[in-house]
């Protein structure tokens, strides 16, 4: 379908597609095995002003905005996930300064990461706060003009490869989730240390680790906006990236289909290409429509978004609740048509089943996401009622 992209979003889209297919096709199998964060990708990334896309011309940026986000993430994701989300997780990073960050703040930092010199990443999950946010532990006690940082964060995506932090952690436990304050850290800093590099089922050429905080001296001027906006912020940056979990989906279900439809048109069973078999055919016609259908949906949310409307939340939850489930789908079925030869490591199908569950779970589980539109259309009838 035609989604009417302006002369700079098809460009941005070709240029993505063009790195996705020179650059991170030959060596994702290689970068998979092996657990190797991309940096040759990230460098072309960087030197054709990917990185800045989604953020604003005042800071060293493109100027554009979450549709702009979809459009790379898609095409990256449709040759390999862990790099995709090695690239998308600097601009996780990001979102939070460019959404209550001071000027001075904004040009330090975001200007670094629209031009892809540093790589931003961002800190909020624990081993006891994944699904229930607001239980982070990690706390932050303001000692004259320094805060100090106490605890763990668990399975940051680029934990060690990224130069710069966004962190929540806990001013004040009493206030439950408005005690919570979102600082700038940035590697090397004394006392922020990385744990083991894990070893994960997919997207295995991204990076997650642990990052540590032992008594982490970090400068008051490095609190983004005030103390107890961590959460809001939080919720914000979130409502504006989820959008790119669901082109995420997109892109490595559309791989997936793609190489189904070739395949059934290669492969023989009973003098017959197995093409030319209805059950074949149905289940191609079935993941064909579900990926369409979720590319619309996350086009149209990720339009709706950089119109700037006030409460994103629910549409944003769709647009990765749906897109991730249909992708997953898909990699299964396509595995389906492939049969024992999808099962085998020699065809990127394998890989992309593995790399597919993941979008289901983090920035919020598919079931937290439900959670979030429940509440919202609930809420909204009873908004009406008034």
């Amino acid at each position: 379908m035609d989604y009417f992209l302006t002369e700079d979003q098809r460009h941005i889209r070709a240029l993505a597609r063009r790195i996705a297919e020179e650059k991170v096709v030959p060596i994702r199998a290689e970068l998979d095995e092996k657990q190797e964060f991309p940096w040759s990708v990230m460098k072309v990334c960087a030197d054709t002003g990917l990185f800045g896309v989604s953020i604003p011309m005042e800071y060293g940026g493109l100027g554009g905005g979450c549709f702009e986000n979809c459009i790379v993430v898609e095409e990256l994701s449709k040759a390999c996930l862990g790099v995709s989300v090695s690239y998308a997780a600097s601009l996780l990073g990001a979102y939070p300064i460019l959404i209550g960050g001071s000027e001075e703040q904004k040009n330090k930092y975001l200007r670094e990461i629209a031009t892809g010199r540093k790589l931003g990443a961002f800190g909020l999950t624990e081993a006891n706060a994944g699904s229930d946010a607001q239980s982070i532990r990690t706390e932050a006690k303001k000692v004259g003009n320094e805060y100090i940082l106490n605890g763990t964060k668990q399975w940051i995506t680029n934990g060690g490869e990224a130069e710069i932090y966004t962190v929540i952690a806990m001013t004040d436990k009493s206030r439950g989730g408005r005690g919570a304050t979102a600082f700038i850290l940035e590697k090397g800093m004394e006392g922020f240390t990385f744990g083991k590099k894990e070893n994960k089922l997919g997207i295995r050429a991204s990076t997650t680790r642990e990052l540590v905080f032992q008594d982490c001296k970090v400068p008051k001027e490095n609190v983004i906006g005030r103390e107890g906006m961590g959460f809001i912020y939080t919720m914000r940056t979130f409502d504006k990236t989820r959008p790119g979990i669901g082109a995420q989906a997109l892109g490595v279900a559309h791989a997936a289909l793609e190489a189904a439809v070739h395949y059934a048109r290669e492969r023989e069973q009973f003098d017959r290409k197995i093409a030319s078999f209805q059950a074949i055919q149905h289940m191609l016609a079935d993941m064909a429509t579900q990926v369409e259908a979720a590319r619309a949906l996350v086009y149209a949310v990720a339009r709706f978004i950089d119109s700037n409307p006030k409460d994103t939340s629910k549409v944003s939850a769709m647009s990765k609740v749906f897109p991730s489930d249909v992708a997953m789908k898909v990699v299964v079925d396509a595995l389906q048509v492939f049969g024992g030869y999808g099962y085998m490591k020699e065809y990127p199908i394998e890989k992309m089943m593995r790399d597919a569950k993941i979008l289901q779970i983090y920035e919020g589980t598919n079931q937290i996401q439900r959670n979030v539109i429940g509440l919202e259309l609930i809420k909204e009838a009873a908004q009406k009622r008034k």
